[in-house]
């Protein structure tokens, strides 16, 4: 195994099976980064590593055993078609082959775009009636919910321009779920319109049908042509809708960022094989994706036509003819189905939808539709549709953003998905009320960081490409409060955002004069280093550096990237996980009273039935063991997930920083930056030294420090401090820096510093002794016991002290509650509260924080404190898993505890950080 260690200069070798292609590419091509995309790329197309099916297509992951928004890790879907397309135009941009390029777009069409035969009675399709309007319900065990014909629906405005441009009354957009190895055995195969059951071969399905608190954990899937071969004696129809009678169907629902994406994709091919004079090799795939980006408009449409703004009501709210149903937004999906071939009877319906995600626009897309000619869609409407779609988006993006600087949720047209009356006070965008949840609620759909991440990439790339002012404005603040939450560490740990809690709500949008949106506020409540999410926010930054100039946000990418290039193995780059909610195994799925089915391999659907009950083919996996030790109260499993699309994302982001912040310098920059002044020690503990400096200058730009500690490298910076950790206590160090930049070039060395740790380990003024109050290292308390001595010659007084106990969490809720049991000096003496890590480690993500108050008085020397006892839990109850903790320990008596630290006036005393 290769390791790609680019924080510590080293340079990665392109793989086997690009080096035959290597006369193709530039001189630029032998800089570290892009090697590093080509060893990721070759990573991945790697026939032993597990990528791809049979047919040519992307699993969702490597491993089967994976459950978040697709419930089979073999399962794939449209975002990982959308990732697979942009790598290979990445893949052409550095190489000049474009055939693996076409040979995606060629692939999709064969298999998760619909084929006539997918969709047999397309031609039925009546615009003048698009679908029977059905209310939708929070709740799973509100379904099945009944048609309701007494409500008027409007008209589509799209099919007969769509029909007359392309020859046929079938959509041209890509289903966004597939189970590539026919787990489930269906046997729904793209080209047939058929349930041919178990077998090789891909297969459509469908899940999530019953509401915005229906988790992956509580569906039930079903075939995208159901022929009542599976389910019960209406197949699977009857879960889900209310209806006389049933008749035999097919459906397919569109995710809209992932055709975006591929349209996305499409650009930047035909941009870079133009660049080669190869522009006609891609122009054939470049027009499927014109034709796909005609057919999202359907994503800006309400579910059911109606019209757009203050419809409040299903009876009330008028069905719209025009535009008037057109809110021009990218909303969660688009749909369409009808009538099986053959059943009888000739019927086709579409819908849109009203509930639209900050995470889902897409400026870039919607600018390259409008003003690329090889992407400018054939119908007459799109072009304006598109451009109208690129203000909006813009507007919409200025309307959610905070006050710090993250976006909040979305709006919908449908409240509740049933044209409900949002509460009072609620604002609205264009009429569409404000929903902090858009879509799904479980878990809350824009507490997630990577949607901010996701959608501030396409933002940031299109403000690179066109400059614009309102894209620049909206970064600059989303940048500045990303850059904030975000560390890395020297060595090599890093973290950014991963949960987010909103409080407020924005102003109600005002075009001609927008708010300010003073009381809509985002805190973090936990951080991850999740790969996938990692890359998209390099991406961000990248694009954002090199049109700004802002060269800390370049820095930041290129620490971010290089660390988590440490992370590699034989099939990409990942990081554990650990799984607690796959406790959910067990959830039970809601099935109606009365009704009863059975799925392909004969599980049995019935009321009472849960997830792995329907799915029993889990227990076969490999890696079911490790759950069913969870399940059974053991502790929470460990995986290390290579996700599609989180190392396609990594491997364009290598290319990306290459090509604009490595490349982008003209391949010939040779001026070292400055030498770095003014370096100075601002503080020292027993087992670390904080350094700063001054800023150094560059002909293009510094992208970084090193710190070199007795000559030696130590670690690296984006910023102007560093601290080293990890030292000896009571030791003399030496310290020097250098300035790095983009093209590789590294600044004389600074003038020395000196510093010398404290003392620490118990020859300070204080220590430290510790007990441990359970013997379970798995319940869901963690229960201590502290006490602090005063080893010095001079009282103390307590309220300056802090002592710390490092834990971990392993999932569950974010939140706390502790408490003191007793104390010897009393009990409402003590302050207890737990605060996140500011550099999380292995067993040291939170720590126990425990102070004192004024009226705990002064410590004298050579006594103690006396016994503090306190224990803590999760607000949710959920167990520990204690046994890597930090600073736990077994000893039942007290005992001296180097690893439980104290500090006095914020600086260390006694103990090891970790």
């Amino acid at each position: 195994m290769l390791a790609v260690g680019l924080a510590r200069g080293v340079v990665v070798a392109a793989p086997a099976a690009t080096a035959g292609r290597a006369g193709a590419r530039s001189a630029a091509a032998d800089d570290p980064y892009t090697q590093a995309f080509l060893t990721q790329y070759g990573k991945i197309k790697a026939a032993a590593n597990g990528y791809f099916s049979p047919e040519g297509l992307p699993y969702h992951s490597v491993e089967t055993l994976m459950v978040e928004a697709p419930d089979h890790g073999h399962e794939t879907t449209s975002e990982a078609v959308s990732f697979w397309m942009w790598l290979e135009a990445a893949y052409g941009r550095v190489t000049g082959d474009w055939a693996p390029f076409n040979a995606a777009w060629t692939v999709a069409e064969k298999t998760i775009i619909p084929q006539h035969a997918d969709q047999p009675t397309s031609d039925s399709y009546n615009p003048g009636s698009p679908a029977t309007y059905a209310p939708e319900w929070p709740l799973p065990d509100n379904y099945p919910s009944s048609l309701d014909t007494s409500v008027s629906v409007g008209s589509d405005p799209l099919a007969t321009e769509l029909a007359a441009s392309y020859g046929t009354m079938d959509v041209y957009g890509m289903h966004w779920l597939m189970d590539l190895d026919n787990t489930y055995g269906y046997g729904n195969k793209p080209g047939t319109g058929g349930e041919s059951g178990p077998g090789p071969g891909p297969s459509f399905i469908n899940t999530y049908q019953r509401g915005a608190q229906e988790s992956v954990w509580e569906t039930i899937p079903q075939p995208t042509t159901d022929l009542f071969e599976y389910g019960g004696p209406n197949g699977y129809l009857d879960l889900f809708v209310g209806d006389q009678s049933y008749a035999r169907q097919w459906k397919y629902t569109n995710a809209p960022d992932a055709d975006a994406r591929a349209v996305q994709a499409a650009y930047w091919a035909y941009r870079w094989a133009s660049a080669q004079g190869k522009e006609s090799e891609v122009e054939a795939s470049v027009a499927k994706a014109a034709r796909m980006g005609d057919y999202l408009r359907y994503a800006m449409f309400d579910k059911y036509f109606k019209r757009v703004g203050n419809c409040t009501d299903p009876n009330s709210c008028p069905a719209a003819s025009g535009r008037d149903s057109q809110h021009y937004l990218l909303s969660w999906y688009y749909a369409w189905g009808g009538a099986a071939a053959g059943s009888g009877g000739g019927w086709a319906w579409r819908i849109g939808d009203g509930a639209s995600h900050q995470g889902y626009q897409n400026p870039l897309s919607a600018w390259a539709l409008s003003n690329v000619p090889a992407l400018t869609p054939k119908s007459a409407t799109a072009r304006t549709d598109w451009a109208k779609s690129l203000t909006r988006q813009l507007e919409f993006l200025s309307w959610l953003q905070s006050s710090e600087g993250a976006f909040a949720g979305g709006c919908t047209n449908s409240w509740e998905g049933q044209y409900g009356t949002p509460p009072a006070g609620t604002p609205t965008f264009y009429g569409m009320a404000y929903d902090w949840q858009p879509v799904y609620h479980d878990p809350p759909s824009n507490n997630w960081f990577g949607f901010q991440a996701w959608g501030m990439e396409r933002v940031a790339a299109y403000y690179y490409v066109t400059g614009n002012a309102t894209a620049g404005a909206v970064l600059d603040k989303w940048v500045a409060w990303a850059s904030g939450e975000t560390t890395v560490g020297s060595d090599g740990s890093y973290r950014f955002p991963s949960t987010l809690n909103w409080t407020g709500q924005p102003d109600t949008w005002n075009p001609a004069s927008p708010g300010r949106n003073a009381g809509l506020h985002v805190s973090v409540v936990d951080y991850s280093n999740d790969v996938g999410v990692g890359a998209a926010y390099v991406k961000t930054l990248t694009y954002y550096a090199a049109k700004s100039g802002d060269q800390a946000a370049g820095a930041l990418a290129k620490a971010l990237l290089d660390a988590m290039a440490l992370n590699a193995d034989d099939k990409g780059i990942a990081v554990p996980e650990t799984r607690t909610d796959y406790r959910r195994f067990d959830d039970e799925v809601y099935v109606p009273s009365g009704w009863s089915g059975t799925m392909p391999n004969g599980d049995t659907v019935e009321p009472g039935a849960t997830f792995i009950d329907i799915r029993t083919w889990y227990r076969d996996d490999p890696d079911w063991p490790k759950v069913q030790a969870y399940l059974d109260g053991g502790a929470a499993p460990t995986f290390t997930y290579h996700r599609f699309w989180a190392q396609a994302a990594l491997a364009l982001a290598f290319a990306i920083y290459a090509e604009l912040l490595v490349e982008g310098t003209g391949g010939s920059d040779t001026e070292a930056p400055t030498v770095p002044g003014g370096l100075a020690v601002t503080a020292t503990t027993s087992n670390s030294v904080s350094l700063s400096w001054s800023a150094a200058t560059d002909n293009v730009a510094v992208t970084g420090y090193d710190v070199y500690r007795n000559g030696v490298l130590a670690g690296n910076a984006t910023t102007r401090t560093f601290t080293d950790e990890g030292l000896g206590a009571a030791t003399e160090y030496s310290y020097a820096v250098a300035a790095r930049d983009a093209g590789g070039n590294t600044s004389a060395l600074s003038a020395a510093v000196t510093a010398t740790t404290k003392p620490g380990g118990g020859s300070g003024a204080v220590k430290v002794q510790y007990k441990n109050s359970d013997s379970s290292a798995t319940d869901n308390q963690i229960r201590l016991g502290l006490q602090l001595l005063n080893t010095g010659g001079t009282p103390i007084d307590l309220s300056t002290v802090t002592l710390r106990y490092w834990f971990t969490s392993e999932g569950g809720a974010n939140t706390f509650g502790t408490y003191c049991d007793y104390a010897a000096l009393g009990s409402s003496n003590i302050t207890h509260r737990v605060v996140a890590a500011t550099a999380p480690k292995t067993g040291a993500e939170r720590c126990l924080e425990v102070g004192f108050t004024a009226g705990a008085g002064t410590l004298d020397a050579g006594a103690s404190t006396g016994e503090v006892q306190l224990r803590l839990n999760k607000t949710d109850w959920s167990n520990f898993n204690e046994s890597d903790d930090y600073s736990r320990a077994t000893n039942t008596a007290y005992a001296d505890a180097s690893k439980v630290a104290a500090y006095i006036g914020g600086a260390l005393a006694w103990g090891v950080e970790p």
